[in-house]
């Protein structure tokens, strides 16, 4: 947990795994469930231990509006995956849409208990979060009496949660006691620790032994699906936290954090750890500010494993659901389909495919937003602005660098234009956007310039980047030209133009069907500078 660069990310025990990463993990190891959770942590430490820590740009690829519309749909949809047990309801699916018709189907079997205890705990947990963003500076001159006061308001508005849930805990406990409970309990923990030891790689069925390999061949692509979805969502939830908090992850750090953590979790029957969208929101509305917060979880989660489930018993399952919707609903933002449509509306196109796709699964929403924005990012690289103007030469002017997806639009601009233009004219490029070309880019311009000189026109380039000149040279262009700037291939094109004007005056003498006018590729011979 250490190794993270941000505190309420990691959660190296069951408990707090990622529900979709464990979903998936289950579906690809679902015929080892029987045999107890070994068959499960060796495909854990397969799946998530090996990540290369240099694969952390990749991971910059996950764009705001991907964020933002995976961020509010999971705060909607983990909200109202806690509202049946404020309702008191059981037997509800997990997936969302099922979920709503089931919830709202079924409304009429709500427990009286639980739906006045959840509404409580929600109000008191609301009055006190207000109360907390409310609260002034500490006092530093003021009585003892008023300090005392102040840290009393402080520490009961900071650890509201914490006290809620004992508040709730306490009045189940004296119904329990009474003989009666209105209330859906947590009911019991198995105690005790999981025993450290080696994954098994191999397991015993009762048709013979299942190997090692034979364990990764049934896990087919979950081998790169349960680690990709895991490595997505845990770094969308640690970069909306980043933002809304004003901090920066590192993601490297990261794929680090998880792999070791990963690897040390499958010597103890851990499930695949991940991010957890609804942990980290109730640590960060706790105030949990630096990864010694996991620490501190951490070692609580251990101790009450092997001394205090007994307590938990008694903790009502609509206490811990106003909890987390306490903490997951600040996180809805509607403002952001409002500026980015004032902005850029284009980007709302990745936001409302995720937003609306994480109703379905959290991870495919957030694999397609990134698809989506990867479309967006290369669409301009694929299809640069190019300006295109006639000052006797046809000046084109590229608005970035040229890439292989590039080359063909490029082409196809030029040679449209200086065909259809009035007069036979030669063609100027204008480098002075190009700052990188691949070998495809050098290959479709040695086209061009073959395809030009076959219709009697030339090709000169002007403004060229010292790196760009020497991929060009390098490639040995036939008739290859290149100017410091485009006046001066102008003025030399006109300077080749008079010339030739001049050599063919004495055939427009001569000859009565002779126009004067320069030939088609005038200047494609010059040299290259």
């Amino acid at each position: 947990m250490l190794l993270s660069s941000h505190g309420p990310e990691k959660a190296p025990y069951p408990q707090l795994a990622s529900a979709v990463l464990s979903g998936l993990a289950a579906a690809r190891l679902d015929r080892w469930s029987d045999r107890g959770p070994d068959g499960r942590t060796a495909g854990a430490g397969v799946c998530r231990g090996g990540r290369p820590a240099c694969a952390g740009f990749l991971l910059d690829f996950i764009s705001c509006p991907v964020i933002k519309g995976f961020t509010s749909a999971a705060s909607i949809t983990i909200s109202f995956n806690q509202v049946k047990n404020i309702l008191g309801l059981q037997g509800i699916p997990r997936q969302f849409f099922l979920q709503v018709y089931q919830t709202l189907r079924r409304i009429g079997e709500t427990r009286a208990g639980d739906a006045i205890l959840g509404l409580v705990c929600l109000v008191a947990l609301t009055g006190l979060g207000a109360m907390k963003s409310r609260l002034p500076r500490a006092p530093s001159v003021e009585p003892l009496s008023t300090r005392v006061s102040y840290l009393i308001v402080w520490i009961s508005a900071t650890a509201r949660n914490a006290l809620v849930v004992l508040f709730a805990g306490l009045v189940a406990y004296s119904f329990q006691v009474m003989g009666s409970q209105p209330f859906t309990l947590t009911g019991k923990i198995p105690q005790g620790l999981p025993a450290f030891q080696l994954p098994l790689f191999s397991e015993v069925a009762p048709n013979g032994t299942v190997p090692f390999s034979r364990m990764v061949q049934d896990m087919g692509a979950g081998l790169a699906v349960v680690p990709l979805m895991g490595l997505l969502e845990t770094i969308a939830i640690a970069k909306a936290f980043a933002s809304q908090n004003d901090y920066r992850i590192d993601p490297n750090q990261e794929l680090l954090a998880m792999g070791i953590t990963n690897i040390l979790g499958s010597f103890v029957s851990s499930y695949p750890v991940t991010g957890s969208f609804g942990r980290t929101a109730v640590n960060a509305q706790t105030g949990v500010c630096t990864p010694a917060g996991g620490l501190v979880t951490g070692a609580l989660v251990l101790l009450s494993l092997a001394y205090l489930t007994s307590f938990f018993y008694y903790i009502p399952k609509a206490a811990l659901a106003a909890v987390i919707i306490c903490a997951v609903v600040p996180m809805f933002d509607a403002g952001i389909f409002r500026t980015l449509w004032r902005v850029k509306r284009l980007d709302l196109v990745p936001l409302s495919v995720t937003f609306l796709l994480c109703f379905w699964e959290v991870q495919y929403g957030i694999v397609a937003g990134v698809l989506v924005s990867g479309v967006l990012l290369l669409y301009p690289i694929a299809r640069p602005p190019i300006k295109v103007s006639d000052r006797g030469e046809l000046l084109v002017q590229p608005g970035s660098s040229l890439h292989f997806p590039a080359i063909e639009y490029l082409r196809d601009t030029v040679c449209r234009h200086a065909l259809a233009a009035s007069s036979p004219c030669s063609v100027i490029l204008d480098c002075r956007h190009i700052s990188s070309i691949d070998y495809t880019v050098v290959v479709g311009l040695a086209d061009l310039l073959q395809e030009l000189r076959k219709e009697g026109l030339s090709l000169a380039f002007c403004d060229l980047q010292e790196n760009v000149l020497q991929v060009l040279l390098s490639a040995d262009l036939e008739e290859f030209q290149h100017f410091t700037s485009w006046q001066e291939a102008e003025q030399r094109g006109k300077a080749e133009l008079g010339s030739s004007r001049a050599a063919l005056l004495p055939c427009a003498e001569s000859s009565p069907r002779a126009s004067g006018r320069i030939q088609p590729g005038a200047f494609a011979g010059v040299a290259s500078r």
